[in-house]
């Protein structure tokens, strides 16, 4: 299983990319394998203001539905347009393609919080 070292992660299987203030967000190889086949994205929080443990929306798998947890506080500024068409890259590419959405983080030091790769694999095992 894949953990990118330069990602953040959450106990709740979300991982971060942060660029300066922008924080890219998506599910993890584990949480996407966990899942099953994912047939549907649903993210209706773009232009919100979330704070960290805030559901920003929701994956859809073909048999369960599972809520998506905002890693930190910040404004949800791009929904990832490619999962309308093919949520599938939820499971093919988590850690690329498969991004969920993008956010404009209050505070970027708030990602020294989250867990780093070996935190989050021992969290799994």
């Amino acid at each position: 299983m894949n953990f990118p070292e330069n990602l953040k992660y959450t106990k709740d299987h979300e991982w971060l990319l942060l660029d300066g203030d922008t924080a890219t967000i998506g599910i993890t190889e584990y949480a996407q394998q966990e899942l099953g086949d994912i047939v549907y994205v649903e993210v209706e929080t773009k232009g919100k203001d979330l704070g960290a443990g805030d559901a920003f929306g929701t994956v859809e798998a073909v048999k369960t539905v599972s809520d998506l947890f905002m890693p930190v506080k910040g404004v949800v500024t791009e929904v990832n347009p490619l999962l309308e068409s093919q949520p599938d890259k939820v499971n093919s590419d988590p850690y690329g393609e498969g991004w969920i959405v993008k956010v404009k983080v209050e505070n970027p030091a708030d990602a020294e919080s989250l867990l780093d790769a070996a935190s989050y694999q021992k969290t799994i095992a």
